[in-house]
């Protein structure tokens, strides 16, 4: 009865254990996909696609000693821009809320340039492509079809 007992424990603790061990696994492997698939991180603009009946139709860098850096938090995002032949000033703050296929970002304020955008307009909504170090946010019309995209690589 006493072997009984004791096989029994050992059966119980080996195979919560065994449980154990595999939900550990299940929770890495989905974090290391959240974590490759986050916008957590600062990514700067590399170019635009300009699309027609939704495909793209023509692609540009951009352009020599311009920059637009996007920084993102969990939930917060700050986004600026340096354009060299233009001393106006473009920046933003506010939040953000993704899904597998959208972006959408509320402005709380920003630069003086911004601020007769923000506010006509807080809520920018975006058709998203996210890899884990490059993204696409797609401008979309009013009818759902894609107009331009503002491709960023991953720098931090």
């Amino acid at each position: 009865m006493k072997t009984l007992i004791v096989l029994l424990v050992c059966t119980i603790s080996f195979t919560s254990c065994k449980k154990q061990e595999q939900n550990s696994k299940e929770i890495s492997t989905k974090n290391n996909s959240e974590i490759s698939h986050s916008l957590e991180g600062t990514w700067e603009l590399v170019g635009y696609y300009n699309y027609i009946d939704n495909k793209v139709v023509d692609s540009f860098d951009s352009n020599e000693g311009y920059r637009q850096i996007k920084m993102y938090t969990p939930t917060k995002v700050m986004w600026s821009k340096d354009v060299p032949k233009d001393s106006t000033e473009w920046f933003g703050y506010g939040n953000y809320k993704i899904n597998d296929s959208s972006l959408v970002e509320t402005l709380e304020y920003g630069s003086e340039s911004m601020k007769n955008i923000i506010h006509n307009r807080k809520e920018f909504r975006y058709e998203l492509h996210l890899n884990e170090n490059k993204f696409s946010q797609i401008e979309l019309d009013d009818e759902g079809n894609r107009i331009y995209s503002e491709n960023f690589k991953r720098i931090e």
